[in-house]
């Protein structure tokens, strides 16, 4: 049975599970934000207006990722490549994520790589990278399609 406490977040759930499943043993823990460090650095770089570039702990992790789900929601996520370093101290994952902006209804593609530090089998430091058009371009498009001619 699913854990209630995370039921807000299903929208993210193709993201979760491509994460928990990548990170394999390496990290204790059924749902993504139970293997998350409490105060986990989660860092992106790129720029996306309402994303903060570092968030700072877990429970403002969550809040973030509440506002995320408020706004797109994920059908699946896929084409997951994972590159282990340091006996699986660093893990490497590329993947892609394909949802809904909730808005507008303009499909939502995008592509990631995220560097992910684990200390105490939790991830401690988080670093992404997206391709920031792909976002831009859906978060900003109108869903309003053109008469036809």
């Amino acid at each position: 049975m699913p854990n209630k406490t995370y039921v807000a977040y299903e929208p993210a759930g193709p993201y979760f599970d491509l994460v928990r499943g990548a990170l394999g043993n390496h990290v204790e823990g059924e749902h993504f934000f139970d293997v998350v460090a409490g105060d986990v650095v989660y860092e992106v770089l790129y720029e996306v207006p309402g994303w903060p570039r570092v968030i700072k702990g877990r429970t403002a992790l969550m809040s973030a990722f509440r506002a995320y789900v408020d706004n797109i929601a994920l059908q699946s996520a896929d084409e997951l490549i994972v590159h282990k370093t340091d006996d699986g101290r660093v893990v490497v994952i590329e993947y892609e994520v394909h949802g809904t902006i909730l808005e507008t209804g303009v499909k939502y593609d995008n592509r990631f790589c995220s560097i992910i530090t684990i200390e105490q089998r939790k991830i401690a430091h988080w670093r992404d990278y997206m391709d920031s058009l792909a976002a831009w371009n859906a978060l900003t498009a109108d869903a309003a399609k053109p008469s036809d001619q």
